[in-house]
């Protein structure tokens, strides 16, 4: 999200161009607004983990359950369009234009994973 902004508002020249960085399905303002949203919600999972109580600490397997399914279906889609974007676009090969965007959702469905796995384990100090 940082080096979109920059390459966006202040044209950095040092990273990739803003076509290498968006897929162009959403327009940059909605995309930006959309990373922060992820971004606040992520942060407030983080400082529950860290406090060790509040929403995000609370065990709810289903959601785990739910969480897990998700992140595969997920990944398993960005593996698809990684794939299908290498098979019509050859010259993008490996990490070319519009594959940044690809490997970011495979961080964030691994994240949603993670997540998942957590909720559907059990508290060792509930035993």
């Amino acid at each position: 999200m940082a080096g979109q902004a920059l390459v966006v508002f202040a044209d950095v020249p040092w990273l990739p161009p803003m076509h290498d960085w968006q897929s162009g399905l959403l327009p940059y303002p909605v995309l930006l607004a959309s990373q922060i949203a992820i971004l606040v919600v992520q942060a407030k999972v983080s400082i529950d983990f860290a406090r060790g109580h509040g929403f995000a600490v609370r065990r709810r397997p289903r959601l785990g359950r739910a969480l897990i399914v998700f992140s595969l279906i997920y990944f398993a889609a960005m593996l698809v369009r990684y794939a299908l974007t290498m098979l019509f676009h050859p010259e993008r090969r490996w990490f070319g234009t519009g594959t940044i965007p690809i490997a970011f959702h495979w961080v964030l469905a691994a994240y949603l994973g993670t997540l998942g796995r957590w909720h559907t384990t059990v508290d060792a100090d509930a035993r």
